[in-house]
């Protein structure tokens, strides 16, 4: 999350100064790649399981489509906007890359993105099967700019030897914050320095989107319904930000990573009862045993259990008629179904469709090679908002992460620092 929203602000600039500059389409309409066969180019970040996963995909829909041939360029995924930009200021963008959905606005303005609205809408797309907050995250405006590539979630992650040790019941479905809380207090040991919770308090986009679910399961929203104004600091906001208070300065039962980079380590040391992350952790708690549960419900809401995904997409871009057909149509047989199944078994990703995640003999097979993530495939039903498609949203996040911050540290009260945050929020929307 941190690497994401470092090279997003850096995006922000240069996909302006590109529209600024006015480069307009002009990539290599030419279609053949020797022997006939119309080419399409992809740029992706994946190694090791993910990279041969997708090398062998490749492999087959090219041995499946005998007109058609698929390469591939290998970098590192924080940097393909950038490349992106100075291949389409070239000329010469690729067919088909795998992009950050935290940068869709961003993508939305660059001239050769090819908009999927017309695509995705076709009866063997299966468009609504892609969960609601990946369609979400691939939306801007009237644009779809990408077709979802990877998933995932926040959950509880919980040792349940500290939770024997301190006679709390692990936690179950029916939790509320309250429960969480009370909880957090008593895995907490100071004189072993043992705390019941562990949060990213470095301010950066991991604190917030924490805090962002929270937000949402407490009723609230992080900007108003057509994004022009903060809505967080409403009600829901302050109450969301107030539990937070409660547990880290009132309870003292919180650790604040004010590093975000010891949440693992302290974790599988047995000095923390839970945290609240994604599947990409499972695999680096060899240490525990450990169990997996939905985050909990604020009583009263009528919001339910929510979490927050931050999903990447496969985007397509027009290099002529016929390359960006045949983009389009390697990019719809890679995201069906079949493809999406192979991907989460080989790799232990999370699927980005529905029918593949509620297929119980799956989530069963699933679960057998990594324990826990049948409940993060589970947690992508409460996956039902996205963070907002706009292009001030950098600096949202980051007047959000110092609010949330002072708060954690207890030098402010949650009401005065989000209407501080939402002053910040208004101007950036408002030009300022």
């Amino acid at each position: 999350m941190i690497k994401r929203q470092t090279a997003w602000m850096a995006a922000a600039v240069s996909v302006a100064a590109l529209v600024l500059a006015g480069c307009g389409g002009g990539g290599d309409s030419g279609s053949s790649a020797g022997g006939g066969k119309t080419k399409v180019v992809v740029w992706d970040g994946y190694e090791d399981v993910q990279g041969k996963n997708i090398t062998a995909l490749i492999a087959q829909y090219n041995k499946e489509h005998p007109d058609v041939q698929v390469t591939q360029l290998v970098s590192s995924s924080d940097r393909v906007l950038q490349k992106v930009l100075t291949a389409v200021r070239g000329g010469s963008p690729p067919d088909v890359a795998y992009m950050f959905g935290s940068w869709s606005p961003n993508i939305a303005k660059i001239p050769q993105v090819v908009d999927m609205s017309q695509y995705v809408q076709e009866s063997d797309w299966h468009w609504d099967d892609f969960y609601e907050g990946e369609r979400q995250a691939a939306t801007v405006g009237d644009k779809i700019v990408g077709v979802p590539a990877l998933v995932d979630n926040l959950a509880i992650v919980y040792n349940k030897s500290l939770f024997k040790q301190a006679g709390v019941a692990p936690p179950s479905a029916d939790w509320t914050w309250d429960d969480f809380r009370a909880a957090a207090k008593k895995l907490t040991d100071p004189s072993k320095k043992q705390y019941g919770w562990l949060i990213p308090a470095d301010g950066t986009e991991d604190t917030v989107w924490h805090y962002d679910a929270m937000l949402w399961e407490a009723g609230g929203d992080i900007l108003n319904s057509d994004n022009t104004q903060a809505a967080f600091n409403s009600d829901a906001g302050v109450e969301a930000l107030t539990m937070l208070k409660d547990m880290a300065v009132t309870d003292k039962s919180v650790y604040l990573d004010t590093t975000n980079s010891n949440g693992t380590k302290l974790m599988n040391s047995g000095k923390i009862g839970m945290l609240v992350t994604g599947p990409w952790d499972l695999s680096s708690l060899p240490d525990i045993d450990y169990g997996v549960q939905v985050m909990p419900t604020f009583a009263g809401s009528d919001a339910g259990h929510q979490t927050i995904a931050g999903p990447d997409n496969w985007v397509v871009f027009d290099n002529g008629s016929e390359r960006k057909q045949a983009a389009v149509d390697f990019v719809r047989w890679l995201t069906a179904a079949d493809q999406v199944k192979t991907t989460s078994l080989t790799t232990g990703d999370l699927p980005t469709r529905e029918s593949v995640g509620s297929d119980a003999s799956f989530r069963k097979q699933l679960e057998k090679n990594l324990t826990g993530s049948a409940t993060f495939v589970q947690n992508l039903a409460n996956v039902k908002k996205a963070r907002p498609s706009v292009d001030q949203y950098p600096a949202i996040s980051e007047a959000m992460g110092q609010a949330i911050v002072s708060v954690l540290l207890g030098k402010a009260e949650p009401a005065d620092a989000l209407d501080e945050a939402a002053q910040t929020t208004n101007d950036a929307l408002n030009g300022g």
